[in-house]
């Protein structure tokens, strides 16, 4: 999971785009990166650290121009290097940098076929510098050496559907010619596009969530649609083009319980609503499994499961309160990249407030359950606080199978619902009971919000992946890829994609 933004505007973009970044910042702690274009030149800068620590004075200056991309990243795949920080850059055909959210399935494939084929070197193992490739040989393909008009960047786009695998959702500059942003055909990862009408002429801004462009004064338009590409040329022209043969939206369920934030409205459901009718349905099924008294007070685990929990409290008239404080100058624990780090995180971002936990029945409400890590420290903190008895509640459904969309859950063996049942779960988070909303309930309560939204990605709770194409080798491929870390995978896995690459440069 990462944020992206593109502006179009007719007057410097810099304070912009790292304001949107900074209304994305949710979506990636790990790194930030900007680049603009000026007189058909770019300007990058980019490094890991939040936003705030990434760009300082003399950056921002060198930032010129009235059209640029922005990025905050979230490391799924390659690593946390600051050479992977996006965005990325190639210099033919034209110059195109490119931002994107996601996760490619088939990156080591194409990274093969680039080396083979198109004569293009991949200089990391970041999925999104593939893509960038991908696209700019694509756009040099329908070209032919020409000025690139919308027509030839929507044929580019259509074969770049066809060639490539998982979610995407990116933005990208053609130096000199405009700003490109395009969806994957499953519609998995969010894109939305605003219009900003100025003094000076029609101003665009697409980002992956709504709230950067309310917040920055612009009017939301509409969700770019699955498949969809955008071209904005240098005039300020808006083209579209639906560039997919059968796109069927199925956007990614994670995203309403956890990813998102609460005051942006994704593909016409609003994400705040999705999460109060979340709790409408977990407080139906708890009316179901518990007796009347058995519950003293409802607790939210700060921040997202909040609204879940105040309407879960409401619809069974049991009290609610907050006996959790939260330090927000702690980042959010499950984009932090390791299992330990999160651990360690968990008694610094939060604190129990021992007086409203001493001799009650507690029933405990948290987004989801991926690792139990901070599960289990949660328990014991309202234990250490005085409660009589610890029930925990989840949102969502157990988080069963891996995520490969651009979410990080890689592997079955850390999740902790993989092959264990619910009283097994419970029994390792030591709480007293344990309570998972159903996924049906979870897809009802994004439906109701949007009746049109009918499929969703919820691989992770119920293993379907939509996009076809991962196997059970693909999972314990990234799996031993992520639990033999270098130096040992660079002799494995990684060695042999570099035999396939040599294998390749001599037929």
């Amino acid at each position: 999971m990462c944020g992206i933004v593109g502006v179009y505007s007719h007057s410097p973009v810099n304070q912009l785009l790292y304001d949107a970044l900074l209304l994305l910042q949710h979506r990636g702690q790990d790194a930030a990166g900007i680049a603009t274009n000026h007189s058909n030149m770019f300007s990058m800068h980019k490094a890991n650290g939040l936003v705030r620590d990434v760009f300082r004075t003399r950056n921002m200056r060198t930032l010129q121009g009235t059209s640029g991309i922005g990025h905050v990243r979230y490391p799924t795949a390659g690593s946390s290097s600051e050479e992977e920080a996006q965005p990325f850059y190639v210099n033919a055909p034209f110059g195109i940098t490119l931002a994107h959210n996601g996760n490619l399935t088939n990156w080591e494939q194409l990274k093969i076929e680039m080396f083979k084929n198109d004569r293009r070197h991949i200089n990391t193992d970041s999925d999104s510098e593939v893509l960038l490739n991908v696209l700019a040989h694509e756009i040099q393909e329908a070209t032919s050496g020409y000025a690139p008009d919308p027509a030839a960047v929507f044929k580019a786009v259509s074969v770049l559907h066809k060639r490539v695998r998982g979610a995407y959702a990116a933005v990208a500059q053609i130096a000199g010619h405009g700003l490109l942003a395009f969806r994957d055909p499953f519609g998995i990862r969010p894109l939305c596009i605003g219009i900003n009408e100025s003094e000076q002429g029609v101003e665009y801004l697409v980002a992956s969530e709504s709230v950067a462009l309310e917040g920055l004064g612009f009017r939301f338009m509409r969700d770019i649609a699955p498949g969809e590409a955008i071209f904005i040329d240098q005039s300020g022209v808006l083209h579209q083009q639906q560039c997919a043969e059968n796109p069927v939206l199925n956007p990614c369920a994670f995203e309403y319980v956890y990813l998102a934030r609460p005051d942006s409205i994704l593909d016409g459901a609003s994400v705040y609503q999705t999460r109060l009718k979340m709790g409408e349905y977990l407080a139906d099924k708890i009316r179901r499994e518990f007796s009347s008294g058995d519950i003293d007070v409802v607790m939210p685990i700060p921040d997202s499961s909040r609204p879940a929990a105040m309407e879960l409290a409401l619809k069974l008239n049991i009290e609610y309160r907050e006996g959790f404080i939260k330090n927000r100058y702690i980042g959010r624990t499950f984009l932090m990249p390791g299992q330990a780090i999160r651990q360690k995180s968990v008694r610094q971002k939060l604190n129990a407030i021992g007086s409203e936990f001493k001799g009650k029945n507690v029933l405990l409400v948290d987004d989801s359950i991926v690792r139990g890590t901070t599960s289990r420290e949660i328990v014991q903190m309202a234990r250490e606080g005085g409660a009589n008895r610890v029930i925990f509640a989840s949102a969502a459904p157990p988080v069963k199978f891996p995520n490969v969309y651009g979410i990080d859950m890689p592997t079955r063996e850390e999740l902790i619902a993989y092959g264990r049942s619910d009283e097994e779960i419970c029994r390792e988070i030591t709480a007293d009971a344990l309570v998972y909303q159903d996924i049906e309930a979870l897809k009802r309560a994004i439906s109701d919000v949007n009746p049109a939204l009918q499929k969703f990605d919820a691989a992770c709770f119920d293993g379907n992946y939509v996009t076809g194409d991962v196997t059970r080798e693909y999972l314990d491929r990234i799996e031993y890829a992520r639990q033999h870390p270098k130096p040992q995978f660079e002799d494995a896995g990684r060695s042999q994609l570099n035999l396939n690459l040599a294998q390749a440069e001599t037929e």
